[in-house]
């Protein structure tokens, strides 16, 4: 009896989201357990027409599992991992373009200068200018 009286004393967005927990965790209990014996069926029916539909099925089971675990962690306040894997493999390919393109600049670059050579260049000959020129009279 004591302890109903704490609850009456709480405010009223903590009994709303006490009710809707409650409610999430008996909705997601319920869902788990229709998406269980709907795959059962849907395992006994498509057991005849073959292999592939039930796998499908089975995939599409599997899914909605892992969507419903992330969204009830999400509501829990769990953080989802991070993706390591995606993120390493992210890095690679950014490391591989770079690696590409900086090899392609470089080859643009040489057959740039090797076809500047190929052209003659006049020799330049530089006068001094601060030398007076002899006047010869």
């Amino acid at each position: 009896m004591f302890g109903i009286h704490l609850l009456d004393r709480r405010s009223t967005p903590e009994r709303v989201a006490d009710q809707a927990w409650e409610y999430l965790l008996s909705a997601a209990g319920s869902a788990k357990d229709t998406a269980r014996a709907a795959g059962h069926r849907a395992s006994d029916l498509t057991s005849d027409t073959g292999s592939s539909v039930s796998s499908a099925v089975g995939g599409v089971a599997d899914e909605a599992y892992r969507r419903a675990s992330a969204a009830f962690d999400a509501l829990a306040g769990r953080r989802a991992p991070t993706p390591w894997t995606l993120i390493l493999i992210a890095g690679a390919v950014g490391a591989v373009v770079g690696w590409v393109a900086g090899s392609a600049s470089r080859s643009a670059l040489r057959r740039f200068s090797d076809s500047d050579e190929d052209r003659t260049v006049d020799k330049i000959e530089f006068v001094d200018a601060d030398r007076p020129v002899p006047l010869d009279t």
